[in-house]
This record gives C-alpha cells, structure tokens and sequence, in this order.
C-alpha cells in the first residue's frame, strides 16, 4: 500500500514542497492552534502551511497508531491502517475549526477512526455487513485477548457473550463476519482429503429433486380444488400406472370421458400453479352439488 505523502495531504495540488520556509524548531514549540492557525491563513502550496502540517501530524502519530491497533487482529497489516489513519488525521486537521472545539486530539479521533472503518467497508469487505455486527466484531477482539490471559485458554462463545453481555447467536454472527474478510478460494487443497482435493470439488450441487418437492408442495395446496373424481383418475393414472381403458372399465366410464377428465385436472393444476383463475374452472367450482353427484357415481 502507498505510503502517506504529505504533500498530497496538505495541499489541493500535488507540487514540490519548497525548502527552508520556516526556521528549524520554531514551529515544534508552537501550540495546536497556533498551527491550524497557519494552516488556515496560507495559501494551500505555501512552505508555511505545509511545515505546519507536519508538525501536527508527527504530533498525533501516536494517536494514529493507537486507534490503528484496535483493529491488529484483522487480516490487514497495522501499517498499511497506520497509512489509513493518517488520512483521517489530515481531513481532521483541515476541518477542525478551534472556535468551536478546543482539543484537536479529540476531534482528530473519531476522524482517524472513521476512515479505517470505511477502508475496511469499503476494501474489506466481501458482502455488506451491519454497522452494529461490524462494532461487536471488533469487541469480540479486543475481548479475546483480556479473557485468554484471565482464563488461560481460549474463551468460546458462551465467554465471550458473557463478558459482553450479548447473546451467544450474536457472537456467533461476528465471527462469521470476520470469515467474510478472507473468503477461500475454491480452488484451495483441503486438509485431510485425498491429493488434488479442493474446496469446489465437496460443494453440494443443484439438487432437482428440490424444485420436484417445492412443485408437490403447491401441488397440495389445491388438490382439494378438484372433484374426488377427478382426484381419483390423476392417482391412479400417475400413481398407479392404469391406462385411460382400464381406468374407464375402473369407475364405469368410456375412455374418451377419460381422457376429457384427465385433461381438464390436469389443466386446472398447471394454471393455478402458475398463478392464474380461468373464468371455466371457476364456474365449474360454483357447482358443488354436480361435483359431488359425479364424485358419487364414480364411487
């Protein structure tokens, strides 16, 4: 990762920073505001404003470095955060107004902050995660660490969440959030498999006996919707394997009375599967007492 350049922090222009514009060590004894002072008083490619903004910054940089440790269990190295952070520090600086606040530390804080939560958002990430899972992702770390030295051993999930007062299924999010910073490839040999083992060749595959289960579902919810006689034909066509004679021989009925029944159930299903009411399918259903003496014939 590029390292920090001052010159691009500082200045609206990227140029060469002119030499000898202020007296050695005369700036390092000057206060906060009298720098932002400066800063806020000289041109933006200016040697004064520019020296002024080093000193501020090498007066932070613990500050920096401080908040960049809070995230050292993450899988990205401290010192590309440190280079993060310096970028908060720098728009803290130029917008930190002393006629409103009066510690430039404390501003400068949840500015460096801010800026390496976005890298880490905007960077990081593999998949939008919640700002509350985020937060708790970096507790979890912090926690890890104080409970492994109290107990001497890893704290598990019920530890965790009790030192944090959160739910077990909370904890349990965080570190499937963190998984999410460093995604396997499936491409990746697999420990304890046979050789040339990797993760794509033990992922399960499209199963098309799932779509066959969610069509019996809808299937069911309108079976009901049928006369039994015409229940009737469909299980023993599909079910019991009969042909449309012996069907017909079955109930007492000539084939091609048959074969209308069957076409009309089976036309029925497939649209209101699909979602649509045919206007003769719902007269049809207005004449229970008709549907119930055919379903009695056929009994």
């Amino acid at each position: 990762m590029e390292t920090l350049d001052y010159d691009n922090a500082c200045h609206s222009q990227p140029g060469e920073l002119p030499a000898g514009a202020w007296p050695p060590g005369e700036l390092d004894e000057l206060g906060d505001e009298d720098l932002l002072h400066i800063i806020r008083s000289q041109p933006a490619a200016s040697a004064p404003r520019t020296s002024a903004c080093e000193v501020l910054v090498a007066r932070y940089r613990g500050l920096v470095r401080a908040c960049a440790n809070r995230y050292r269990g993450s899988p990205e190295p401290t010192e590309d955060l440190i280079q993060v952070g310096y970028l908060g520090l720098m728009r803290a600086i130029n917008n930190f107004d002393p006629d409103i606040g009066h510690s430039l530390g404390a501003y400068a804080q949840p500015c460096i902050t801010g800026e390496i939560k976005r890298y880490f958002r905007d960077k990081r990430w593999h998949a939008h995660i919640e700002r509350p899972v985020q937060e708790l992702l970096l507790q979890v770390r912090s926690a890890s660490h104080q409970l492994a030295q109290r107990l001497g051993r890893p704290p598990g999930d019920a530890d965790l969440a009790e030192h944090l007062g959160v739910g077990e299924d909370a904890i349990r999010d965080a570190r499937r959030a963190h998984l999410l910073m460093q995604p396997c490839s499936l491409d990746a040999p697999l420990a304890g498999q046979p050789e040339g083992a990797s993760l794509a060749d033990v992922l399960g595959q499209e199963d098309p006996a799932v779509e066959r289960t969610l069509m019996m579902q809808t299937l069911k919810a309108h079976w009901h919707e049928l006369p039994r006689r015409e229940q009737r034909i469909l299980l023993m066509r599909f079910y019991s394997d009969m042909t449309q004679s012996q069907i017909g021989e079955r109930l007492g009925i000539s084939q091609m009375h048959v074969s209308r029944l069957l076409a009309h159930a089976i036309g029925y299903l497939h649209e209101r599967i699909l979602g649509t009411t045919p206007e003769r399918h719902t007269r049809r259903r207005r004449t229970p007492q008709g549907a119930r003496r055919t379903a009695s014939s056929a009994v």
